[in-house]
């Protein structure tokens, strides 16, 4: 039976993915699990597996094409099989195939014909049902970031609608317009130093998403901050002999430990493994725990899931395969989405301590120093050698409380200290 394969959503604020190339071709035989096609988001390029077996029926969506998540990309099915993309439901959803003309002002006519001129542009909302001005969501998300008035942009999407690509359009021709003589500005003192220039470096797609996520974060979570310190002594020698036992590439890391030590903590505080959504909190029931993992590009969150469930050595394998992935920007559609918390861990660059913004929509993260000898205070008065490590929780005040909070540091806390409740 032929089924559609469609945009997936590869993350929180995902709202429409590019097909960087395709794999297969029409009429190739695929297997379950075989990567199909390159989705590039604004955070990476990710593979996309078939969730079947049989035979790539129809591409339709063409590589370079912008598709809003949901929208159907290719048809898959059985060798042979005849379908109707209309009882599919493709009707009106479809993405331009390799076979359309190409849209948009780089589209000429063909040569010898007429060209007609362009009737004059109506306003967008007469043309919309309800008169809304018809958008996909990532060009809406643009004109408000950008101050655009959608009524002045020409959609050239189905049906009329303004897709990213008019955006930019728009602000091409905006920037070619001839700007009208303005107040001249208030001198003000120049502090470059001088005889001393500067260089221009354009914001990546990555950097313009991780800029306007936190900045979301940061004006409407309010963020409170809870720093407590860790003898990591018993945990560094747990560490070292589980790694007299394993091979390199099984090699258990200190993050590791911190991950599983969260997910007991999590499991005892569920309020903190939870998401804040409108007028209501979301108390998830698994426990899925992103990492983040910096990258020259800019910084991917990868999640590791079932944090709770899994054994010590699970987690490392799969931080490992997760990591090594994100790197070298081929992820997998599950790879950076279903997060319920966020560890971020700095103490690889001798980072004493930190705080993070949280990663909406979730309600904390826990940001993670390094682990360091310093002088201590012991029980009996004296001082001696001890092995520290500071984390700090940062937290959503409409989700918990300090009190909570505390709590939960101190579960992890107490796993890390004594590391055997970590493998039981």
């Amino acid at each position: 039976m032929a089924e559609l394969i469609t945009m997936p959503k590869l993350g929180f604020d995902m709202a429409e993915g590019v097909l960087q190339e395709w794999l297969k071709k029409a009429g190739d035989t695929v297997t379950e699990g075989e990567t199909l096609a390159v989705i590039e988001t604004d955070k990476a390029s990710v593979e996309v597996p078939s969730f079947r077996s049989g035979v790539l029926l129809e591409i339709l969506a063409e590589a370079g094409s912008s598709v809003p998540i949901g929208n159907p990309i290719a048809v898959i099915g059985n060798a042979g099989e005849t379908f109707d993309l209309k009882a599919l439901g493709v009707e009106g959803k479809t993405a331009p195939a390799p076979s359309s003309p190409p849209q948009g002002p780089e589209a000429k006519p063909e040569a010898g014909a007429e060209e007609k001129p362009a009737p004059e542009a109506a306003p967008q909302e007469e043309t919309a049902e309800g008169g809304r001005v018809l958008t996909s969501p990532v060009a809406a998300r643009m004109a408000a970031e950008l101050g655009i008035d959608l009524r002045q942009v020409k959609g050239t999407g189905p049906g009329g609608r303004i897709i990213k690509r008019d955006i930019e359009d728009h602000l091409r021709e905006r920037e070619k317009a001839p700007e009208k003589p303005a107040t001249p500005p208030i001198p003000t003192p120049s502090y470059e130093p001088s005889g001393e220039g500067y260089s221009v470096e354009a914001l990546s797609p990555i950097r313009q998403t991780i800029g306007r996520r936190m900045v979301e974060s940061k004006q409407q979570a309010p963020h409170f901050y809870i720093t407590m310190d860790v003898d990591m002594a018993a945990a560094m020698a747990l560490r070292s002999q589980l790694n007299e036992l394993v091979p390199e590439e099984e090699k258990i890391s200190v993050n590791d430990l911190v991950i599983k030590a969260a997910a007991i903590g999590l499991r005892q505080f569920p309020r903190i493994n939870a998401s804040f959504a409108a007028n209501e909190i979301r108390i998830h029931n698994q426990v899925n725990i992103g990492i983040a993992v910096a990258r020259e590009t800019g910084l991917l969150t990868v999640v590791i899931r079932d944090c709770d469930l899994r054994p010590l050595a699970a987690i490392a394998k799969e931080v490992r395969a997760l990591v090594g992935r994100a790197r070298e920007g081929r992820m997998k559609p599950d790879d950076m989405v279903g997060g319920t918390f966020t560890i971020s861990n700095l103490g690889m660059f001798d980072v004493d301590e930190f705080i993070a913004i949280i990663n909406p929509p979730q309600a904390a993260i826990l940001a993670v120093g390094t682990v360091q000898k310093m002088p201590v205070v012991a029980d009996s008065g004296e001082i001696v050698a001890g092995t520290r490590m500071k984390m700090t929780i940062s937290a959503d005040h409409r989700v918990t409380d300090g009190a909570e909070a505390a709590r939960f540091l101190q579960a992890v806390k107490a796993a890390l200290e004594q590391p055997l409740r970590l493998v039981l």
